[in-house]
């Protein structure tokens, strides 16, 4: 199916994203170290530790989601837990960062990120098949312990489903007063 290729090229996507982001951010801290700005009357170096805090964070936050959509692929599973959190998240960063993207960049670096919140939501979807049913073959066991029937035929042999079988297993809801 769609389900694996879509996880494999999320998996790809997010680890070079990762490495891109963590590049810019440090880049940028060495241009603010290099002509010593300041922005606000910052403090200068302040600037550059958190510029690179930002680029190890925001890299190991992406890495982490790219090894996520890895492991989906991998184990063609949907994701559980903590990775469904990481993908979900990463899923609204890609959507605010494509409005960023809108405002201040341009339309192609917007599309790209509309791209990838698309490919993560069909990664999540894709796994929320629900399974099938089973077939309704009537209740397994009705025969109380007392009766006799029950102890004539063998517990192996396949019972006659009654008439009531038809009806749903759980009991209809029950009328509410308005």
């Amino acid at each position: 199916m769609i389900r694996r290729p879509v996880a494999w090229i999320v998996a790809v996507v997010l680890f070079a994203e990762a490495f891109g982001v963590a590049l810019l951010n440090w880049i940028m801290a060495n241009v603010v170290d290099g002509q010593n700005m300041s922005l606000a009357g910052l403090d200068p170096d302040a600037m550059v530790m958190s510029s690179k805090v930002g680029a190890v964070v925001f890299g190991l936050y992406f890495a982490l989601c790219a090894l996520v959509a890895l492991l989906v692929a991998l184990r063609n599973r949907p994701p559980a837990g903590l990775g469904r959190i990481l993908l979900i998240s990463v899923a609204v960063v890609h959507g605010l960062l494509a409005a960023v993207a809108w405002a201040l960049i341009g339309r192609p670096q917007f599309a790209f990120m509309i791209v990838m919140l698309a490919l993560i939501v069909l990664l999540l979807m894709s796994y929320d098949d629900h399974p099938e049913p089973a077939a309704a073959t009537g209740p397994q066991d009705t025969d109380g312990p007392g009766d006799s029937a029950a102890s004539d035929e063998p517990k192996d042999a396949p019972k006659e489903a009654p008439e009531a079988a038809e009806s749903p297993l759980t009991p209809p809801p029950a009328p509410t007063t308005p």
